[in-house]
């Protein structure tokens, strides 16, 4: 253990102070809260309790929050301390180093030094004893690791410091060592990851030069918001590999750089300690995001191994291990990759060979495979063979994942260059299905050789177009895609037809309707091929199955045939495999979207018809996410929510993760359509984190686009803002035109909502305009209805008249159910007064049957402040009280307020005040508006209740705003309306 004073000395007084920046000019990166706490614990005196437990994983920055503090306490010295696990067996080690630690404090401050007889109360004591009522900070670092005897007084020392003392206690643990009876009942302060701002800043900090985009994510997706590990991998790489201009090695966080960030956390262990530590670790790497190694898979390899045996026999297991539920797992994922990655090579295979042994004699297939393989040094082409095969094997029991790491460690014992390459895309496709998508783009960045033939080529381009598409710029994923569609289509055209489409859902995104159907054609040449190769794909899957049963080497040969099993070797899920419906479902939704961006609609409605129904046969995510979008294009908004529904349940339950996501996106867009706000918030919420947590930015940018268009009803501008903000930034950034078109709509509203139609008719203009400078051309008809409202409120008529008569095309197309009781709205708000009355009845009419709250309510608003304006009060009075109880019920609340607002100036109090509203007020505010009620003016109230004249006008105006009224008339109507009604308190 080492030990150090920090004794505050002022520079001789000839000489200037020293210009050195200040601690907090080297505050830790993004410990905003962590510093305040801290300089909460240093502020003395106050401080209460006058003790600080930092915990956290290895590397987050407990060793440099302890020194930021150390350096910024300045009221006296400061005691710092090391712990060191090869001393954690001395007795008394620790208190020995803080005695020692205090040898430089002023003459006569020191700590005594105990004996093996001293009780816990003599470090207590000797704490005080060496402030001698001056100010004193002690840090001890890795405190967990003192013996027992100096643990046990250090926290006995720490749960008895007074606050008002001069002492004040910072001790650093390791996460699971918070809750030990040493620490018990002290105030801990738990370290997680840094936010990705922070890791950005931080990484700028750090390198020297400029930083490639894709080197950057690289960096922050390896590092998981771990400061120490960020720089460690920075540290390891050249400023021709951070610039991009040279490949980044592989793997990115090597030995070198997980010993530097927890090397500190494996030394001081025994050999077999060791031993079972690689093991335990080596059990983990088929699953490394599991729940941890199965104990007895631990204990029948551990027979194998005589150290580790010893030291799974022993009573106690390494504090970096825990064993619950018959599982081992380790305290910190990163202490366990440093474990296994840091071990010699020869050990790490033997560890490997103990675990292949049992799960061989136990029948687990491809994981037997998997640890056998990595078991062995060099290149093995038979048993690269082997592995490809179960992994593309769809009877075979393994996740996504697994299948994956089952490709990569193929590839890397294959020593042809062709077949390297296919199995590499086929492990980047598996983690793109699996939701890694920075796994994905790291194993297909690897396959980079223009002699491979097209179809290998081809699939490689098929996994970077669609990682693209979920996050990069739309626009270039297309072209991907369209290219890995022509290297494709000979060889594996069922798997071109799909990467078609995908290159068609790009276009989408993009609003480029051109780029879309050239993509659609492209796909359906493909789809002919598909329909007369389909019976040839058969017959060798159903030969290869037969082999399987047969020859396990005529499995290897037939995983390296280019038609064998495409779909799972290039990680596309079976569910969407258009070689089984060759005639079906793809060609119907090609057909169907082609016809409808052709203005087709006979020829579009009754295959997007089949496409629908046939969501109620399937359970594969995929194609469910094309019967979703073909129920959207119908207007059949109530089975898209079916189908969202259907979509996501497949994908929890069956996968692909990485459908999630998108599962979300269509049924909260659907929710949203029918009204459901706030159903649709929750299921965006929830697609926003699975988005982020799949590297899916512009899915994500979708649900921010959702989550704006949600809280645009509700009065929550921060929130509208923050999403707007996030879906356009990613959305200009990246070309997708569909989701910046629904943030800068639901700016739009939330601007209308809150009555400012001038700002909201110039929000929304550019995104009704047609062409390539308007919205998005799937959209901009359901902006329509909210320009024309907010056009003619802001007096631009005719600019309104013009929109009318094109969205009366998409009305009377039927795809949106809303439609023909939004157009009779718009036409309403442009007709002359003669036309208008029958027009607002016509369009209340049509929403009766179309059913939707929000919508119905806004047209009874529009509707009330027509007759309001011509004197039919009574009527006014109808129509905004069903529109206030509307938007109350869909907790559109900015609306609400206007109905509330246009019912005052109708003369009648909204049905909320008159139902008890007085019982918000406070006792002196009721007192307040009774007097005013009677009559009396402020000066008279202010006389009966001994209160000046400021304070009644002060309570007088919140009265006023919590009960929406704006006169005392208003106020004396409805304090004797609620007298009336027995509901204003006493």
């Amino acid at each position: 253990m080492t030990g150090r004073t920090n004794v505050p000395q002022s520079p001789p007084p000839q000489s200037p102070p020293p210009q050195s920046p200040s601690p907090r000019s080297r505050r830790p990166h993004g410990r905003s809260a962590e510093l305040a706490a801290l300089a909460t614990l240093l502020d003395l005196p106050g401080a209460d309790p006058p003790v600080l437990v930092l915990t956290g994983d290895p590397g987050l920055g407990r060793t440099a929050l302890m020194a930021w503090a150390a350096e910024s306490f300045t009221a006296g010295p400061v005691l710092r301390v090391r712990a060191s696990r090869a001393e954690s067996a001395l007795p008394l080690s620790g208190a020995h180093a803080l005695r020692c630690a205090a040898d430089g404090l002023p003459e006569g401050r020191t700590v005594g030094s105990p004996d093996a007889g001293t009780t816990p109360e003599w470090l207590l004591r000797s704490l005080t004893a060496a402030a001698a009522g001056a100010p004193l900070l002690v840090c001890v670092d890795d405190a967990h690791l003192w013996d027992a005897p100096s643990r046990a007084a250090l926290g006995f020392a720490a749960r008895r410091l007074p606050a008002a003392g001069p002492v004040r206690l910072l001790l650093t643990v390791a996460g699971q060592h918070a809750a030990h009876a040493d620490f018990a009942a002290l105030p801990v302060l738990t370290l997680g990851p840094l936010p990705s701002s922070a890791m950005d800043a931080l990484l700028d900090g750090t390198a020297c030069g400029p930083v490639d985009p894709a080197v950057r994510a690289e960096l922050l997706d390896e590092a998981q918001g771990n400061p120490a590990l960020l720089r460690a991998l920075v540290a390891g790489l050249s400023p021709a590999e951070l610039s991009g201009e040279h490949r980044l090695p592989w793997p990115l966080a090597d030995a070198e750089a997980l010993r530097t960030v927890a090397g500190a956390h494996l030394t001081g262990y025994s050999a077999a300690v060791g031993e079972l530590l690689l093991l335990v670790a080596a059990a983990h790497e088929h699953d490394p995001e599991g729940v941890g190694a199965d104990a007895d898979l631990v204990r029948g390899a551990a027979a194998r191994l005589d150290p580790a045996r010893t030291a799974l026999g022993s009573d106690r297991l390494p504090d970096v291990l825990v064993l619950s539920d018959g599982r081992f797992r380790f305290t910190s994922p990163l202490i366990r990759r440093a474990v296994h990655v840091c071990a010699p090579p020869d050990r790490r295979r033997a560890a490997h060979r103990a675990l292949a042994s049992v799960l061989e004699s136990e029948g687990y297939g491809l994981v037997a495979l998997l640890h056998r393989a990595w078991s062995i040094a060099g290149h093995a082409p038979p048993l690269a063979d082997q592995l490809s095969a179960a992994a593309a094997d769809p009877r075979v029991a393994a996740s996504r994942a697994q299948r994956s790491a089952a490709y990569a460690r193929a590839a890397e014992l294959t020593a042809d260059g062709r077949e390297r390459a296919e199995h590499l895309t086929s492990a980047a496709g598996q983690a793109l299905l699996a939701g890694r998508a920075q796994l994905a783009r790291r194993l297909v960045g690897r396959v980079r050789d223009s002699a491979l033939p097209a179809v290998v080529r081809g699939r490689s381009a098929w996994v970077r177009g669609i990682l693209t598409l979920r996050d990069g710029p739309a626009a270039d994923a297309g072209e991907a895609l369209l290219l890995a569609h022509s290297l494709l289509a000979a060889d594996d055209p069922g798997h071109a037809l799909l990467a078609g489409l995908a290159a068609a859902e790009a276009a989408w995104a993009t609003g480029d309707s051109v780029a879309c159907l050239r993509a659609l054609n492209a796909a359906d040449r493909t789809a002919v091929t598909t329909v007369r190769t389909v019976t040839a794909v058969s017959a060798r899957r159903l030969g290869h199955g037969r082999a399987v049963a047969a020859r396990p080497t005529a499995v290897a040969a037939a995983a390296r045939a280019s038609l064998a099993r495409p779909v799972a070797r290039v990680g596309v899920p079976p569910s969407a495999d258009p070689a089984a419906d060759p005639g079906g479902l793809p060609r119907d939704y090609l057909h169907g979207m082609r016809a409808m961006l052709e203005r087709d609609f006979g020829g579009a409605i009754p295959r997007l018809r089949r496409v629908v129904e046939h969501a109620w046969e399937e359970d594969g995510p995929e194609r469910l996410l094309w019967s979703g979008a073909a129920a959207l294009l119908l207007g059949d908004v109530p089975a898209a929510c079916r189908i969202g529904a259907r979509t996501l349940a497949a994908a929890r339950s069956r996968g692909p993760e990485a459908s999630v996501p998108r599962a979300l996106e269509l049924l909260a867009y659907a929710e949203l359509r029918t009204g459901q706000h706030a159903r649709a918030r929750t299921h965006a919420e929830d697609g926003l984190r699975t988005a982020y947590r799949y590297g899916q930015s512009n899915v994500a940018a979708h649900h921010h686009a959702v989550l704006a268009l949600a809280a645009s009803i509700a009065d929550e501008s921060t929130l509208v803002a923050h999403h707007a903000d996030a879906a356009l930034a990613t959305a200009r950034r990246h070309g997708l035109l569909q989701a910046a078109t629904l943030a800068e709509w639901a700016s739009g509203r939330a601007d209308l909502g809150r009555g400012r139609p001038f700002e909201a008719a110039a929000r929304l203009a550019p995104l009704v305009r047609p062409g390539p400078d308007g919205g998005h051309f799937a959209v901009r008809m359901l902006v329509m209805p909210c320009y024309v409202e907010a056009a003619v409120l802001a007096g631009q008529r005719e600019d309104a008249h013009a929109v009318v008569e094109e969205f009366a095309l998409w009305a009377h197309f039927g795809a949106d159910v809303q439609a023909p009781a939004q157009l009779a709205r718009c036409r309403a708000l442009v007709a002359d007064a003669d036309r208008a009355d029958a027009l607002y009845e016509d369009a209340l009419s049509l929403h009766a049957q179309a059913g939707g709250d929000f919508e119905q309510a806004r047209t009874q608003l529009l509707y009330g402040k027509w007759l309001r304006r011509r004197r039919r009060l009574r009527e006014a009075g109808g129509c905004l009280r069903a529109a206030l109880v509307a938007f109350e019920r869909c907790g559109a609340r900015i609306w609400a307020d206007q109905a509330r607002a246009e019912l005052r100036a109708n003369g009648t109090a909204p049905a909320a005040a008159r139902a008890g509203a007085l019982e918000g007020l406070t006792p002196q505010q009721l007192r307040i508006a009774r007097c005013v009620a009677e009559g009396a003016t402020n000066r008279e109230v202010a006389l009966r209740l001994a209160v000046s004249t400021r304070t009644v006008d002060y309570h007088l105006r919140k009265v006023f705003a919590m009960l929406g009224v704006r006169s005392r008339v208003e106020l004396s109507r409805m304090v004797e309306q609620t007298d009336r009604n027995g509901t204003c308190p006493a």
